[in-house]
C-alpha cells in the first residue's frame, strides 16, 4: 500500500518551527525513539527510509518489547515469553518484517487444527476456491462438535456481526451480551464464539467490546480467503527481532542503544523548538522530534506536566486496563502431539505449540489467554490441570515423562479491549507538534497485536515526515 503523506502542521506551509531549515533536504533532522518494542522498530525503521537520522533508546538488554525472549536456566535454550502469532490479514506486520529482512524467520499455516471436548480432532480448512466471505462455510461444516444447527447459527451469527454499526467511543455493549441477544446458546459460546475471540484478544466474552469482536471476525476471518492463516515464528523472537531486525535497522542507518533508561522527555507544550531526552544517568540529548513507543502505563511517567497540561487525550490513558497471558512450556521425553500446533476446545488453555526436538526433550506451549484468575494459585496446581486436559485429548501424554517446564504469567501482557476503550485511545499525533506516541494501545483501530504496534509506529513516523513536507511509502 502506498500512503503519501500531506503536510498536516498550522503553521502556514513553513512548518511546525517558523522556518524552512526542517524542510530542507540538505539537512537530516534528528528523531529519538524511546522504546524498542515493535511500536518503536517500525517507527524508526519508517522515518530513517525518508532521511532522518534515528536513534533508538530501549531500556532492556534486548529489542522487541513484549515479544521477547528468556534464558531457560536448565536448559540453556531461548524460549519466548508468550507465544506471537499473526494472521494473514496483518499486512502492515508483514511490511514491517520485508522492511527489516525477518520475513523468512516465519511460517504460514493454511490448515488450523481443532480438538473438541471429546478429543478428536477437526481440521479447520476454508476453500480456496470460494470467495469471501463463503470460503468459511466448509470450514465451519467441519466442526462437528457443534451441531448442525449450531453450525449454521454460528454462520449466520458471524454474518450479522460483520454488518453491526457499532460505534465504540462510548462504554457498550460485550460481544458475550450480544451473541445471546441472537441466540447464540451458552454451548456455542464455549466452544466456538471463546475459543476464537479469547485467543485473539485475551479477554472473556463478557469483557470484550463488541467493537473488538467484530474487528476479529470482519478482518481476520471474512475480509479474504488468506486472512485467517496463522503466521508462527520459526526462530526465537529474540532472534527475530533483536539480533535480525536490530541488525537491519542498524544496516539502514538507525543507532541503536540497549540498556538506555530513559528517565524523562522534556518538551514544553508551548515552544516546539527541540525536545530534550533525560536520560537515567542524568546525561541529556536534544531531537527535533521524539516518539515515546512505551508501554500506556509509562507514558505519563516520562512527560514533564507542561507537556501533559497540552495533552488531553492523555488524561485516562491509566484507566486503559490491562489483560494477563500465561505460557506454560513443557518439555517431554516424546512427542506428544505430531501436529505443528492444535487449538483446545472447552478448556482453559486455548493453543498447543510444538516447538520441535533439542537435548532437552520435546518442547511444547500452552497458551492461556485472559488468565488473571491464574495469578495467585499455585503454580502446579495449574501444571496438573493443564496435563489433565492434554491427557484427555492425547492419550500419549500419559504415559510421556515430563522432563521439565516452566510457567510464565505476564500480568500485564495486553491491554483489555473493554467498552469505551477506544474513548481512552489517544492518536499518535499529539498537540506537542515534535512529540509523538506509538504503541498498540494508541489508536490503531486494533486490539493489542503485532499488526497495532507496527501501525502505530508507522502512523507516527508520518507525522514526523508530515510536518518535513516528506512522502512516506507505508
Amino acid at each position: 500500500m502506498v500512503v503519501v503523506v500531506e503536510h498536516i502542521g498550522a503553521t502556514g506551509g513553513r512548518g511546525f518551527y517558523g522556518n524552512d531549515s526542517m524542510t530542507d533536504p540538505a539537512r537530516k533532522p534528528t528523531l529519538a525513539v524511546v522504546g524498542g518494542g515493535l511500536a518503536g522498530m517500525a517507527a524508526a525503521v519508517a522515518a530513517a527510509e525518508r532521511g532522518c537520522r534515528v536513534e533508538l533508546f530501549e531500556g532492556r538488554k534486548t529489542l522487541g518489547g513484549r515479544a521477547g525472549s528468556f534464558r531457560d536456566p536448565q536448559t540453556g535454550q531461548w524460549v519466548d515469553l508468550c507465544q506471537h502469532v499473526a494472521m494473514g490479514c496483518c499486512g502492515e506486520f508483514a511490511d514491517f518484517c520485508r522492511r527489516t529482512g525477518v520475513a523468512d524467520c516465519f511460517r504460514t499455516f493454511r490448515t488450523l487444527y481443532f480438538f473438541g471436548p471429546d478429543g478428536v480432532k477437526r481440521v479447520f480448512r476454508p476453500s480456496r476456491r470460494l470467495p469471501a466471505p463463503w470460503h468459511l462455510a466448509p470450514a465451519l461444516l467441519r466442526l462437528r462438535y457443534l451441531t448442525l444447527g449450531e453450525r449454521w447459527g454460528v454462520a449466520r451469527a458471524i454474518r450479522r456481526l460483520a454488518r453491526e454499526r457499532i460505534d465504540d467511543a462510548e462504554p457498550g455493549e460485550t460481544i458475550g451480551a450480544w451473541l445471546r441477544r441472537h441466540g447464540q446458546t451458552e454451548r456455542t459460546i464455549e466452544r466456538f464464539w471463546s475459543v476464537v475471540l479469547v485467543s485473539a484478544l485475551s479477554e472473556t466474552v463478557d469483557r470484550a467490546s463488541l467493537a473488538a469482536a467484530q474487528k476479529v471476525f470482519a478482518d481476520g476471518f471474512m475480509a479474504s480467503r488468506t486472512a485467517y492463516e496463522l503466521v508462527v515464528p520459526r526462530l526465537p523472537l529474540v532472534e527475530i527481532f533483536d539480533v535480525r531486525a536490530g541488525k537491519s535497522l542498524e544496516e539502514q542507518g538507525v543507532s541503536v542503544y540497549r540498556g538506555a533508561r530513559v528517565k524523562q522527555i522534556v518538551a514544553d507544550g508551548t515552544r516546539s523548538v527541540s525536545a530534550t531526552i533525560v536520560f537515567a544517568d542524568g546525561t541529556r540529548q536534544e531531537f527535533d522530534f521524539v516518539v515515546v513507543a512505551v508501554p500506556w502505563y509509562r507514558v505519563r511517567l516520562l512527560l514533564p506536566e507542561s507537556a501533559l497540561a497540552v495533552m488531553p487525550d492523555l488524561d485516562g490513558v491509566e484507566q486503559i486496563e490491562p489483560a494477563a497471558i500465561t505460557a506454560l512450556h513443557l518439555w517431554f521425553d516424546r512427542p506428544i502431539i505430531r501436529l505443528p500446533h492444535a487449538v483446545l476446545v472447552g478448556r482453559p488453555g486455548q493453543w498447543v505449540f510444538h516447538h520441535g526436538e533439542s537435548e532437552a526433550g520435546h518442547r511444547f506451549q500452552v497458551v492461556i489467554s485472559a488468565s488473571g484468575g491464574l495469578i495467585g494459585r499455585e503454580r502446579e496446581a495449574v501444571l496438573a490441570e493443564v496435563l489433565d486436559d492434554l491427557k484427555s485429548i492425547r492419550p500419549a501424554v500419559r504415559d510421556a515423562e515430563l522432563v521439565h517446564w516452566r510457567m510464565v504469567t505476564q500480568p500485564r501482557a495486553v491491554f483489555s479491549v473493554t467498552p469505551g476503550l477506544e474513548r481512552l485511545r489517544p492518536t499518535q499525533q499529539t498537540p506537542v507538534p515534535n512529540l509523538l506516541l506509538a504503541g498498540d494501545w494508541t489508536s490503531t483501530g486494533w486490539p493489542a497485536t503485532m499488526e497495532g504496534a507496527v501501525r502505530s509506529g508507522y502512523a507516527a513516523a508520518s507525522a514526523v515526515c508530515s510536518a518535513l513536507h516528506r512522502a512516506i511509502r507505508l
